[in-house]
């Protein structure tokens, strides 16, 4: 029998840091047509309530992109709450 113990995914890593799935509504005016708005859906891992990652992406966004952003949406939650981690002292195997 192998052990995994040790191979855990960064996006856990990251939620037992304190970072939660922060999702971003992006508006942005569209290049050719400015009177018209188009939307992008940005989703990652990132901590609340300055959004770093967030933040680097739409510094990306206005250096190298071409259409001007109108508004930004956030909604943000911690999947894994203090509460719910706890430890185990036990392993129990079922064939």
């Amino acid at each position: 029998m192998s052990s995994r113990v040790g191979i855990v995914s960064e996006d856990f890593r990251k939620q037992v840091l304190g970072y939660g799935l922060t999702t971003a509504q992006i508006l942005y005016r569209m290049p050719d047509h400015p009177s018209l708005l188009q939307t992008y859906v940005w989703q990652n891992y990132d901590l609340f309530p300055k959004f770093p990652a967030l933040q680097d992406f739409l510094s990306f966004w206005q250096a190298k992109l071409e259409g001007p952003l109108f508004a930004v949406t956030v909604a943000h939650s911690k999947l894994i709450k203090p509460a719910e981690l706890r430890a185990v002292d036990g392993l129990f195997q079922l064939h």
